[in-house]
């Protein structure tokens, strides 16, 4: 027995060593699924959580993430094995006002709260839309403010668009295009965020699906929406969405030479948490933990009146939009080593570890 300990023990560096994550860094872009905080940094922006309990399960502070814990950005950080990445005006400050010398090699988190693929969406509301948060990294790359070698070897994750599709059945405004065309001006963004971050070095890219978006506790908001059941039409335009964006993902090895790219499934990731709840842990899929009024949808968590549940972990949502901590790690946990329903071609470690199989 202790000879067969001993020659496991002598192996086990060679397998960690083969398996290890190649990624130096990691860079985010997005919305509130992957903020960090960096709205916090913005005076005029109205998308917050930066006041308790937004972190308390986790951080045990708010932290400006829209979730009790860490996002599914932090734990894929974590997988690899580098420190969470912190958000892109957080350091900026700390750089203009002298206290960080030069931006963290770790990796920087761009994802504000609110946007969408379409620079419009949520505008009032002082969010970073995706286009500026690209111009952010650009900005960094060609003033030499990040050294641009690692960049090849890092990961770059993406996610928005569930804002977009929200926001077409708002009331508050008329759309001006069909689904489909507004699917499609969704995805031409896309298609400039790939040749945009290729061009600034990317090669190593993974795409998140959006989520069954008409099933957040805040369609109780919108006055066509059911409450009973999940909102029909806007799970289908996000799957048609979400159908697309997977077709984009699968042709960028051959637009882009070198590049390499995974679609994350989280619609279907999602809606097995849904299907089977008690298989996954949770008594609650439909209602958020904390809010208040009819699925808890109608206030945002930690507003005057706010209601909040004993245990976070049993629910799928957090707030009217955002899912628990819990459901994060579970998500996250399929996307770094889940099946071909959960990530395609591959897996995010194969994508972090460089061992890759079609």
């Amino acid at each position: 027995m202790d000879l067969l300990i001993f020659l496991l023990l002598l192996a086990s560096p060679v397998a960690l060593a083969k398996s290890s994550p190649t990624v130096p860094a990691i860079f985010t872009f997005g919305d509130s699924i992957f903020d960090a905080g960096n709205n916090h940094y913005k005076k005029n922006c109205t998308a917050q959580a930066d006041f308790p309990p937004y972190g308390s399960s986790f951080f045990h502070r708010p932290t400006g993430r829209f979730t009790n814990g860490r996002t599914v950005a932090d734990f894929i950080s974590q997988f690899v094995g580098l420190p969470l990445q912190k958000p892109f005006l957080e350091l900026k400050i700390q750089i203009l006002n002298g206290t960080l010398r030069r931006f963290p090699s770790n990796g920087i988190n761009f994802a504000s709260a609110g946007s969408g693929l379409l620079f419009d969406t949520n505008k009032e509301m002082g969010v970073t839309p995706i286009q500026t948060q690209l111009q952010q990294f650009q900005t960094l790359v060609e003033q030499n403010q990040i050294e641009k070698t690692p960049i090849q070897e890092s990961l770059f994750l993406l996610e928005s668009g569930s804002n977009d599709i929200f926001n077409y059945f708002s009331p508050f405004q008329t759309p001006t295009l069909s689904p489909d065309a507004y699917v499609n001006a969704m995805l031409d963004q896309v298609n400039k965020t790939i040749e945009q971050i290729y061009k600034l070095g990317a090669r190593r890219i993974a795409f998140f699906s959006l989520g069954p978006v008409g099933c957040v506790p805040a369609r109780a908001l919108l006055p066509n929406a059911p409450t009973g059941k999940c909102f029909g039409k806007m799970n289908a335009m996000a799957k048609k969405y979400n159908t697309r964006l997977e077709d984009i993902v699968n042709i960028v090895p051959t637009k882009y030479p070198g590049a390499i790219a995974v679609f994350g499934a989280v619609y279907g990731i999602t809606n097995r948490f849904q299907t089977f709840p008690a298989r996954y842990g949770f008594s609650d899929v439909s209602n958020a933990c904390c809010g208040y009024g009819t699925l808890g949808g109608l206030m945002q968590c930690g507003r005057e009146g706010y209601k909040i549940c004993n245990n976070p972990n049993k629910f799928l949502f957090w707030d009217f939009y955002h899912p628990t901590e819990r459901t994060y790690h579970l998500m996250s946990k399929a996307l770094w080593n889940g099946n071909k329903n959960e990530i395609r071609p591959f897996s995010l470690m194969a994508l972090a570890t460089n061992n890759i199989t079609f």
